[in-house]
């Protein structure tokens, strides 16, 4: 035991001697990284790019960078390669930092900030368009078995209240690696574009990108200054209403069915809501389900009108908008037919007292003459 100890007290030495080794040095300097760029790679895109410094100290760690977006949005993120791509609007400039960092369980080491910047696009102030807005819908391709649907695009936009008469602008989309100019466009009495239409696009309808759209624009009397916005699909996708929806009705028991819209998506994504209404009395149920049927108990003697409209579940992607309502469908007996028959059964009744009234009227006036028949005969 007396010649074990020493060996033992080696043993730990030599292991707390390898541990600092491997652990970072609290005083170690960090530099930060150098060659720092951000390079336009597409509608509302950007490629972050930095190299690491050459005089870093280099030691058994993993250095790592912390990036942070100054504008047009504050956002911040870590990673260990030197390079990051972002998805953004650019009409009003861009600008990052980036920095090398160091963390252990205790503290995080950090350099000083690397920075670079986009400019603004150049343009006269109030020219761009405003209110842009767009919505994608989805129809069926027949003639196509590797994409059996397709997306439109639709968008709309006000001329810049400061943009002078001669303006004209132009619009584009990206959406993946895939960037398509307008071909159609809807224009104001001035002959100004103001809305742009896509029958078909490269757009997913399933997919979860960004889609990227930008306006800009050009007159003979100002420079136009560009607009660009991002918009996620579930935010615009105009969903179709229900195909095929049938209503019966047996007895008191109103049964409604229907079959999922014209979607990418399968039957199991949807979430359905059924209207029953009954005009005449300001009946209305509305009612929300993820099966494609509903039962319900209702008043055999009334008319009802019912319609059912559609929205993709949160079990398949964000919630989005719900699709317009589908044409109403009418299903039970008139509303006019009860009062009818009512009309007929008190007027039949009012004549059949009238006719009584009569009757007894006859046979009042009846008796007096009888008697003077009978005196006048004795």
């Amino acid at each position: 035991m007396i010649i074990m100890a020493p060996v033992l007290l080696i043993l730990l030495g030599a292991t707390e001697i390898l541990q600092a080794d491997l652990l970072p040095d609290d005083k170690i300097s960090l530099l930060p990284p150098v060659n720092f760029t951000i390079k336009v790679t597409g509608l509302a895109q950007v490629l972050l790019r930095w190299e690491p410094n050459p005089d870093q100290e280099q030691r058994n760690v993993n250095l790592e960078y912390q990036v942070k977006i100054n504008a047009p949005k504050d956002d911040d993120y870590e990673t260990r390669i030197t390079e990051s791509k972002c998805v953004t609007i650019l009409h009003k400039g861009f600008s990052a930092s980036v920095r090398t960092i160091l963390q252990n369980d205790h503290s995080l080491l950090a350099s000083s900030w690397a920075s670079a910047e986009l400019h603004a696009p150049p343009g006269s102030p109030g020219t761009s368009v405003v209110n842009l807005t767009c919505t994608t819908n989805t129809t069926a391709d027949n003639y196509s078995h590797l994409r059996p649907y397709q997306v439109s695009l639709h968008c709309t936009w006000l001329v810049g209240t400061d943009a002078p008469e001669d303006t004209q602008y132009f619009l584009y989309y990206r959406y993946g690696s895939w960037t398509e100019e307008c071909q159609e466009y809807s224009k104001d009495s001035m002959g100004r574009n103001i809305a742009c239409w896509f029958p078909r696009t490269f757009i997913h309808s399933r997919g979860r990108d960004w889609l990227a759209v930008l306006i800009n624009g050009s007159s003979k009397h100002s420079a136009i200054k560009p607009f660009d916005q991002l918009f996620a699909l579930h935010a615009i996708d105009q969903i179709n209403p229900p195909l095929n929806v049938t209503a019966e009705i047996e007895g008191t028991r109103l049964s409604i069915q229907w079959e999922k819209p014209v979607s990418a998506f399968p039957i199991h994504c949807f979430d359905y809501e059924v209207k029953i209404h009954n005009a005449r009395n300001g009946y209305l149920q509305i009612e929300k389900m993820m099966t494609n049927a509903f039962i319900s108990i209702i008043d055999d003697l009334s008319k009802y009108d019912v319609q059912v409209r559609a929205a993709v579940s949160s079990m398949c992607r964000e919630a989005g908008l719900w699709s317009e309502w589908s044409q109403p469908i009418y299903v039970g007996k008139d509303e006019h037919k009860p009062l009818r028959e009512w009309f007929l059964i008190v007027l039949m009744a009012t004549i059949c007292f009238i006719l009584l009234i009569l009757l007894l009227i006859c046979r009042i006036k009846l008796v007096p003459l009888r008697q003077k028949l009978k005196s006048s005969v004795i």
